[in-house]
C-alpha cells in the first residue's frame, strides 16, 4: 500500500471498527483523526456545498446543448 487513503471509522467498546470493506495488511500503520460530532456535519456540509459548485454550474449548460445538437 504506496498511497494514502482516508477510511471512515468508528469506536465500539475502545475498538476502532471500519466503516467501510478495506483490505489492510497486518501490521499497517495508520494515523487517527478525531472528529467531533459537530465538526463531522459541517465538513459534510462543506463537502456538498463544494460539489454542488462543481456539478450545478450555468457554464456546464453549454455542455448538455453541445449534446442535444
Amino acid at each position: 500500500m504506496d498511497m494514502l487513503k482516508t477510511l471512515w471509522v468508528t469506536v465500539r467498546q475502545g475498538k476502532i471498527e471500519l466503516l467501510e470493506s478495506a483490505q489492510l495488511p497486518e501490521g499497517v500503520r495508520v494515523l487517527v483523526t478525531l472528529l467531533p460530532e459537530d465538526e463531522t456535519e459541517f465538513w459534510l456540509q462543506a463537502s456538498q456545498t463544494s460539489l454542488d459548485a462543481v456539478w450545478d454550474n450555468p457554464e456546464d449548460d453549454v455542455y448538455a446543448q453541445l449534446l442535444q445538437a
